[in-house]
């Protein structure tokens, strides 16, 4: 495991092979769902199992088809299953490794560090849109892993604090355009050779994918 990812044991890639979902499943906005607080887990059961494995098998699906980017983590409900469920990749620089982190009924219990905007962040349900969003640079984290043991941990740097707050939004019907839908200077889009480049606030307003009441 990547010794600056301190989350429980990863669930291996071949795992997924037992999937049949696909990065076509994976719903974007503005599909309503994604603004629903997704259903606490009482019990790890076969189908707790299966979601897990879909949500792998859309994410390295997702993965192949997108030359410059890297599918860093996944809630259920992107899958449309409204489940407290999200994955996290077991080592976000290396693309070769598709290894993924289990976390079920994930909480933040503290935010910590200074509040900052970079790097941009994006999403597997906003296609190409990214956004400079302000997120705290170390939080604390509890919950429970596939095996039904309870984890609890602090995030060792910026990025996999992000990450998890992204995540933990999902479960709770929160999309990270939410939290600059205000914000004209915010967004950008990802070009066809990867890089960023910024985008009128008009048209992310014409995309659909700001809450309704700032349309």
């Amino acid at each position: 495991m990547n010794p600056d990812n301190p989350l429980a044991k990863p669930v291996i890639n071949p795992f997924a092979k037992l999937s049949k979902v696909t990065r076509k499943d994976i719903i974007t906005l503005p599909n309503p769902n994604l603004r629903k607080k997704s259903a606490k887990i009482r019990e790890i059961d076969d189908q707790t199992l299966q979601t897990v494995r879909d949500m792998i098998a859309a994410a390295v699906d997702w993965e192949n088809s997108r030359p410059h980017e890297v599918a860093v983590a996944l809630a259920a409900i992107q899958i449309d299953r409204s489940e407290r469920i999200i994955i996290v990749r077991e080592d976000f620089d290396n693309k070769d490794n598709q290894n993924f982190t289990v976390l079920i009924n994930p909480e933040i219990v503290k935010y910590e560090g200074d509040i900052v905007t970079d790097p941009p962040e994006g999403c597997l349900s906003v296609k190409d849109v990214y956004g400079l969003v302000p997120r705290h640079t170390k939080v604390r984290v509890k919950a429970v892993d596939i095996t039904g043991h309870e984890v609890r941990f602090k995030s060792p740097n910026p990025f996999l604090a992000r990450v998890l707050q992204h995540e933990i939004d999902h479960c709770n019907g929160i999309c990270f355009v939410d939290h600059i839908a205000k914000e004209k200077e915010a967004f950008s889009i990802l070009r066809d050779d990867g890089e960023l480049e910024p985008i009128s606030f008009a048209k992310v307003r014409e995309m659909g994918i700001l809450p309704h009441e700032e349309v």
